[in-house]
């Protein structure tokens, strides 16, 4: 990389407990034991105040999991592939995923994967602590947002959503991409109780969070924690579009 070329400066922005905004420029490497030929960036963990750990990794041409990931009793996790091809092993089942495939393995499935492509790949990667409701189980999902039909976010033409997971009750989280055309933005300022990993796909935006506006732009990676204000603006001549995590169908506890 060598010496920079002026002053050092950044955009990253980090509240502990509250919300985050991590642009690529600033992503270290992390050691990850049983992840090689990677470059593993660990953008939100318990360490900044998430429920959660959501990791971008950069990996080389054959790099990948050495033992399966996520196989821990309770835990549950999630892949995006971004950009690449990219061989999923869920419970010895292989599943190839290309530019917007993603695969979702339950609590203690965990899951292996590897770069199987001619050039690097961009991977999401995730994983959260499931929380259980009576008798009703998650269940293995594979699937590509390029097969997944946009609808109408909130009754407004210009912005879109995606769900990539089932709703049902068995599940106590989702992932969505949520697209703003230049000039779309949400409804309200949103305050809620649910937290969000956020990763931009494409375009720029304007983001509140909390009682600060940011420009965010592809490739930054956003956290928000929970009763955080927040909304967006689209703006500029691309799409604003982002994958995002949720919790959802689960009460608090006490």
């Amino acid at each position: 990389m060598g010496y920079p070329k002026d002053l050092l400066s950044t955009r990253a922005v980090v509240k502990p407990g509250l919300w985050a905004v991590i642009p690529k420029e600033g992503l270290v490497n992390n050691v990850v034991p049983n992840i090689k030929d990677c470059k593993v960036s660990i953008v939100a963990s318990p360490k900044m105040g998430a429920s959660f750990v959501q990791y971008i990794i950069d990996a080389q041409v054959g790099g990948g999991t050495t033992s399966p990931f996520a196989k821990e009793e309770k835990i549950e996790s999630f892949i995006y592939v971004v950009n690449g091809s990219v061989e999923v092993v869920i419970e010895n089942e292989k599943h190839l995923l290309s530019d917007g495939g993603y695969a979702f393995a339950p609590e203690g499935m965990g899951m292996s994967f590897k770069n199987i492509g001619s050039e690097a790949a961009k991977i999401l990667l995730y994983k959260q602590v499931y929380i259980k409701y009576e008798d009703l189980e998650a269940k293995v999902v594979v699937g590509n947002v390029n097969d997944i039909e946009y609808r109408i976010y909130d009754d407004m033409a210009n912005v879109f959503i995606k769900d990539l997971l089932p709703t049902d009750l068995g599940f106590d989280m989702n992932m969505h991409i949520l697209c703003f055309e230049p000039g779309g933005c949400h409804p309200f300022v949103e305050t809620h109780v649910q937290e969000h990993g956020a990763y931009i796909l494409s375009g720029e935006g304007m983001y509140l969070m909390d009682n600060t506006w940011m420009g965010i732009k592809k490739e930054d990676f956003m956290w928000f924690g929970p009763y955080v204000p927040q909304c967006a603006y689209g703006v500029g001549t691309e799409n604003f579009a982002y994958i995002y995590s949720k919790d959802c169908n689960r009460d608090v506890t006490l």
